[in-house]
């Protein structure tokens, strides 16, 4: 038992050690997929796919295409969902990645966000206003 648990406590600094590591497709909370990539020095994020792809029966745009309808900008109101790039800006400072934003297309609002890899095949978003504390964290999986 302690061995593993010593396994664990040494691998986990070792995998988070290498800036990339959060490269690649990750399964969200709602069974959406994103795509995390490099843009310049920064990483960014896009969405690839969502469970449900169009508007509900009881919904006032019923089976059309979800859209960034509450976006605050309306010029982007008509910009589908698939595709959006919703976090830009993320530093790695050699455990998390940090200084980023992440984009609610549910609600329109833009939050600060920190993400910590956990294992090489699950991460942790954090979405907050102001400080940490104040927030919602979400568990994605490769």
């Amino acid at each position: 038992m302690m061995r593993v648990f010593l396994l664990v406590l040494f691998t986990m600094p070792l995998l988070a050690a290498e800036p990339d590591a959060i490269l690649g497709v990750w399964k969200t909370n709602n069974d959406g997929k994103v795509e995390i990539y490099k843009k310049g020095k920064t990483y960014a994020a896009k969405i690839i796919d969502i469970k449900e792809k169009v508007y509900p029966a009881d919904d006032k745009m019923a089976g059309q295409s979800k859209v960034d309808r509450e976006n605050p900008d309306k010029s982007k109101h008509k910009d589908p969902i698939i595709g959006m790039n919703f976090m830009h800006g993320f530093t790695f400072d050699g455990s998390i990645w940090s200084g980023g934003k992440i984009y609610d297309p549910d609600n329109g609002k833009t939050y600060k966000c920190k993400l910590t890899l956990k294992d090489a095949n699950t991460l942790q978003v954090r979405g907050f206003i102001g400080f940490s504390l104040l927030g919602r964290t979400e568990v994605w999986t490769r």
